[in-house]
């Protein structure tokens, strides 16, 4: 209905619809988000992760947390899957989690904010005490109109943060703060926001001079790694952190700056960060006794998909064999030829298969991202495959690997569904594909 609604209605009538919504559903559940510290992480990559790492944080340090993000749903340690392949569930959906957060004890929420939910005022019935900014990347141009317009798009949750009153809880007045990555180019667009105070987060020796000098600054510096993870040092202390990909630290880093600028001990935070766990679907290893590597990652665009394959390369890998497809119903097919293009260039067999196709035609997007692996010298039956069943294509690409092989399947991460013509969504489990084509060449999990 709503689609159909876009087509037809001029888009300021669209917007009063989607704040009616938003002021409904905030008065049916009764403003949840006044009840507790409420912390919104945006960007273009990491946000999910990051919103998992701070709630791992707050939890090891004695806090009762809830969160929503695109990897799913938690309130105080119960785990809900998120079927909605919406990143900010819609508005009424998302307060009736906030109030299951409060009816479960919780004193923090953190809430993945994106763009998309955004530009349909999902965020104005949430009254956010902290804005996290991870990076920016050109991600959903064609849906916001240009990459300024989506910048401008995730800056209004930084303005609506300090638009709203401030909080009591627990009998202190919580801050309006600002967490945002120094080093990335459009930290300043975000630093630029009002807020009772900015803490930035960097790996490098220098800040940059556009914001030197402007808050509080949590700086890390990475000593040596290895397939585990990595040991670092943060604001001199040295810490470790149990993450295998460079990505993930990076994340990690944006949560430890989040939770000590609620004040929390640096040391304290760094100790819990020890226990900090990957995310299902990012970077998730499966390993059921095989002799080469399989790893699933949500990686769904070029900039994703430039951190992952560093990773792989860093885990010394002998060969990497992928499998890659694209989401349809409209969403940046730009991209397309450009991870075909990337994964050609970093493996040795490319597949390239189904992934989320809406109301496209599945052969078509294939089409699209096996033409820019062709054009990186692929050749279609020798070490690129074209595979529209998704299973098939993972099957043939862990059939073929060898001892000391990575297999990476991408785009789809933990997604419990894949999004097909018609509305329709069908169960699907990247996890479970593997362990059915690893049973299938004599691997069984426990």
């Amino acid at each position: 209905m709503l689609h159909a609604l876009k087509q037809y209605v001029p888009e300021p009538f669209l917007a009063i619809y989607h704040l009616a919504l938003a002021r409904a559903a905030v008065l049916a559940y009764r403003s949840p988000s006044d009840e507790m510290i409420v912390i919104g992480v945006t960007g273009t990559n990491g946000k999910s992760s990051t919103v998992s790492f701070i709630a791992q944080l707050l939890t090891e340090l004695g806090e009762k947390v809830g969160y929503t993000s695109t990897a799913g749903f938690n309130i105080a340690g119960e785990e809900i899957v998120n079927k909605m392949k919406m990143t900010m569930p819609g508005r009424f959906a998302l307060q009736a989690l906030l109030r299951r957060m409060v009816k479960a004890g919780c004193t923090y929420a953190v809430v993945e904010t994106s763009s998309q939910g955004i530009l349909q005022n999902r965020h104005l019935g949430i009254n956010y005490d902290a804005a996290v900014f991870t990076n920016l990347t050109p991600e959903h141009i064609e849906a916001h109109g240009g990459f300024e317009n989506y910048k401008k798009a995730k800056g209004r949750l930084f303005a609506h943060l300090s638009a709203r009153r401030r909080k009591t809880i627990g009998g202190r007045q919580i801050p309006k703060m600002i967490i945002v990555n120094a080093d990335d180019e459009h930290a300043g667009y975000y630093a630029s926001f009002t807020a009772d105070k900015h803490v930035y987060y960097t790996w490098q020796e220098k800040m940059p001079t556009l914001i030197s000098g402007r808050g509080e600054v949590v700086r890390a510096q990475e000593l040596e790694s290895d397939a585990l993870g990595a040991n670092v040092i943060v604001n001199e202390i040295p810490a470790r952190f149990n993450l295998p990909a460079k990505f993930q630290r990076l994340n990690a880093l944006a949560a430890i700056a989040t939770v000590v600028s609620f004040g929390f001990s640096i040391t304290d935070v760094l100790a819990a960060a020890e226990t900090l766990q990957g995310v299902a679907g990012r970077y998730e290893k499966i390993e059921i006794g095989q002799s080469f590597s399989v790893i699933i990652d949500y990686a769904y665009e070029p900039y994703a998909l430039k951190a992952l394959f560093a990773a792989v390369r860093q885990s010394g890998a002998k060969r990497v064999i992928g499998v890659h497809g694209s989401a349809g119903g409209g969403r940046d097919i730009a991209r397309r030829p450009l991870i075909g293009k990337l994964a050609a260039e970093e493996e040795a067999i490319t597949f390239v298969t189904n992934e989320d196709p809406y109301d496209e035609d599945p052969l078509l997007i294939m089409e699209q991202v096996a033409t820019g692996a062709r054009k990186a010298g692929k050749i279609e039956g020798q070490d690129l495959f074209v595979i529209g069943d998704r299973q098939a294509a993972i099957d043939q690409a862990i059939a073929l690997a060898k001892p000391g092989d990575t297999v990476i399947i991408t785009g789809k991460g933990s997604e419990p569904v894949m999004a097909v013509a018609g509305g329709k969504k069908i169960p699907w489990s990247d996890k479970t594909a593997v362990l059915k084509a690893l049973e299938k060449i004599g691997y069984n999990s426990p």
